[in-house]
């Protein structure tokens, strides 16, 4: 029996032959993946052909819903991005929130999976149970708002959810985004680029029908308003979140030494009386936003009000873009570093990726790697906050030789390049790392070498407990932890469960990033909206499962402890300021102590007995 909170159905479509059609998913799917990443991770594992091209018509493209996605949970609606990333080759999951995924639902699927390549540049109009194909020629160059704009005037729909690509997309740079709500970015990995691949623009949504409905109904509005208490009674969310948005991370992580900058070189600066939440809030004119049933709010809006750019507007700067396009860059202009921020967004460019590849080329121009000949007039001096922003521009356009090249990654970059470029390069299985210290935060470097989509500050975000200080009995932490010590990190286990269930269940992170929702409401929730029994530990399980399903796909396509390694830097060089001064990562001995509790050999493998324990079939 399919619970009520699912339809039970994928949907199909095949850009090449324009075909269309439905599949049931396994009913197994619902207990063991349980939805979003689990059902993406299951489908790709027995479906994508080993070592394709990710840019190739081989690759799909999945957008995918949780159980939860569409009900009165909090924050349900998130939807997940899957494919093969085409800048590291692993599997890829990104996240995005906005209003997209619950229309997923309201037209009768729990995922859509697009295959092939189409002959021209098209878009999608899925109304309801159609789905029917439109040439996008004249959608070509436009700014993600501007094709939201013209698809929903064109199908006299204002209600319509787009997903869509902005021109770095169409022209496939390796980390495009596949942008939601005109700003809201599905980033990491290159998700845009594979769009771009199957000449698809945009895909237009509607659904009719009503909001999903639970087994349990007047159970799960009981939990709902459980995890809505846990979330007011959690101090930074309802006094930091709420009130500034992502930015309020700035002035914690800042003093605490865990907002790299000039490309990793130090980690504490002087930037936050400029680049802190009040400056943010003074200078920028800010606007709230809230994605669907989200009662964080912590989306911000802003425009420029002065200055050279003047009226630019879009979503952010987030958090990872203060950090993306000022720290790492040695920047603390607001307003060049919201100027980057919109002009990615306009073009469809993750933010992460694209601060990080400048941060990259900035340590080589200041080397003398490269010089202005080379970077075609701009003076990527750290701080110059105009060529930060033309840079942007032009990688996003790829404008000229070295704006292209950048494109494609800065690990490719630099094997392109040769000299010593490669060892200024951040980057784990050739994805750039977050904005989230390493050598201050032992577990936030466990995250970023043991994530399956390569370098990641949120599987889990473990500075919350290593960094911070957040105590979770759920998680075995009941006393606070020593973040500069690689021992004592099996925690960082089970709060890779705790984010990984978010991602399954159609919620968002931000949710539990700083412990408020509990694990055990998490499962409540599920186990009133599906009709099954899950407790915590059922719900981790699943999680577990996940993760070692993504592991298994990455080790297919020939990863190994080879590729679970942080650039050179971080156990060479010891980190010259702030609380971590000193420190340096002993990466072998976090690898040996993380894969003996996950239950993997010394290479990372899985090991059989674990795949029995978890009943997964590879």
């Amino acid at each position: 029996m399919i619970p009520k909170c699912y339809n039970g159905k994928m949907l199909h479509i095949d850009l090449t032959t324009e075909k269309v059609w439905e599949e049931d998913i396994p009913e197994k799917w619902f207990s063991h993946y349980i939805g979003g990443e689990g059902f993406g991770a299951r489908y790709l594992y027995d479906n994508l052909k080993e070592h394709i091209d990710p840019l190739s018509e081989e690759n799909k493209l999945l957008f995918i819903t949780g159980p939860l996605t569409d009900t009165t949970a909090p924050t349900s609606g998130r939807t997940v991005v899957m494919f093969k990333s085409p800048i590291t080759g692993t599997i890829c999951a990104s996240n995005v929130g906005g209003y997209f995924g619950p229309h997923i639902k309201r037209c009768g699927y729990d995922m859509i999976v697009i295959h092939g390549k189409a002959k021209s540049l098209k878009y999608l109009y899925i109304y309801d149970g159609n789905v029917e194909f439109y040439d996008a020629e004249n959608l070509k160059g436009l700014i993600p708002e501007e094709t939201q704009e013209a698809i929903r005037e064109r199908h006299n729909n204002p209600k319509a959810e787009i997903a869509c690509i902005g021109e770095a997309g169409e022209k496939m740079v390796r980390f495009s985004a596949v942008m939601v709500d005109g700003h809201r970015a599905a980033g990491r990995g290159g998700g845009g680029a594979v769009m771009g691949s199957k000449n698809l623009k945009a895909i237009a949504i509607f659904g009719s029908k009503r909001r999903s409905e639970v087994e349990n109904p007047e159970k799960f509005i009981e939990s709902v308003k459980k995890a809505l208490k846990e979330l007011n009674d959690e101090y930074f969310v309802r006094e930091e979140m709420m009130k500034y948005g992502t930015p309020s991370f700035f002035d914690a992580m800042n003093g605490l030494g865990l907002v790299p900058a000039y490309n990793w070189q130090h980690d504490v600066t002087d930037f936050n009386d400029r680049l802190g939440y009040k400056a943010y809030h003074e200078k920028l004119e800010v606007k709230q936003y809230r994605c669907f049933n989200c009662p964080i709010g912590c989306g911000r809006h802003t425009r420029i009000p002065s200055g050279k750019y003047e009226g630019m507007e879009s979503g952010g700067p987030e958090y990872e873009a203060l950090a993306a396009f000022g720290q790492k860059l040695g920047n603390s202009d607001i307003y060049s570093v919201a100027a980057a921020n919109h002009t990615a967004n306009k073009l469809g460019l993750d933010i992460i990726s694209t601060g990080q590849v400048i941060a990259t080329a900035m340590e080589w121009y200041e080397k003398g790697i490269i010089d202005r000949e080379m970077t075609e007039g701009l003076e990527l001096d750290w701080g110059n906050g105009d060529a930060i922003v033309e840079l942007v521009k032009r990688i996003g356009k790829r404008e000229g030789n070295f704006a292209t090249l950048l494109g494609e990654g800065s690990l490719r970059a630099a094997k392109k390049i040769g000299k010593d470029a490669e060892k200024y390069v951040m980057h784990v299985k050739g994805l750039e790392m977050a904005a989230d210290n390493v050598r201050a935060s032992k577990g936030e470097a466990v995250s970023h070498m043991l994530s399956p989509r390569g370098a990641d500050h949120l599987r889990p975000y473990a500075s919350t407990i290593d960094a911070f200080g957040y105590l979770e009995e759920e998680l075995g932490v009941t006393e606070k932890v020593n973040p500069l010590r690689e021992e004592n990190k099996a925690w960082v286990k089970s709060l890779e469960e705790l984010s990984m269930a978010t991602n399954l269940l159609g919620v968002c992170l931000f949710t539990s990033i700083t412990l408020a929702i509990k694990g055990k409401t998490w499962a409540e929730l599920l186990s009133n909206a599906t009709g099954y029994e899950f407790s915590y530990k059922d719900l981790f399980k699943a999680s577990e499962r996940v993760i070692n399903l993504e592991r298994m796909f990455n080790i297919r396509e020939g990863f190994s402890r080879k590729d679970d390694y942080l650039p050179e830097r971080f156990s060479r060089e010891p980190a010259k300021d702030g609380p971590g001064k000193g420190e340096v990562v002993d990466q072998d001995k976090l690898l040996d102590l993380m894969y003996e509790i996950k239950g993997w050999d010394t290479n990372g493998v899985p090991t059989k007995e674990k795949l029995q324990e978890l009943e997964l079939e590879v």
